[in-house]
């Protein structure tokens, strides 16, 4: 099997969690890279969740909207969760406009939201249940 080509976007894995950004500029070519690249590790690394962080995306298209979702179904059969965080109100709103609702496709409103989401806490242990 041929090595993923790197897309130049980084992916850090914290814990049992693989963590990415979309760049503003997506085009076709570093788009299929990024999306193999991160195939190839869910694939390989086995990680319960993928935080994908589109906080830097200003715009988004048919083009984006159709890779996140083709990504999160991907991870998903995989075995991995994917939470897409930080998507501004222009990008929502222009999904809504565009008639894309992004099917499947679980968000958080930050990252740190997104990985609370994925079952990762910053500190040593996560936050009681109220189960006392």
């Amino acid at each position: 099997m041929n090595a993923p080509v790197p897309a130049g976007v980084p992916i850090l894995r914290l814990g049992n969690v693989l963590v990415t950004g979309l760049l503003d500029e997506l085009d076709d070519k570093t788009a299929r890279a990024f999306t193999d690249e991160l195939t190839e590790r869910i694939a390989t690394e086995g990680p319960a969740g993928v935080l994908i962080d589109i906080s830097r995306l200003e715009i988004i298209d048919s083009f984006v909207a159709r890779t996140l979702s083709e990504l999160t179904t991907t991870a998903r059969l995989l075995g991995a969760r994917v939470v897409v965080a930080g998507m501004r109100p222009p990008v929502a709103i222009t999904l809504v406009e565009l008639g894309l609702a992004l099917e499947g496709v679980e968000t958080a409103l930050t990252a740190e939201r997104g990985m609370q989401a994925l079952g990762w806490y910053h500190g040593s242990q996560p936050p009681e249940r109220g189960t006392r």
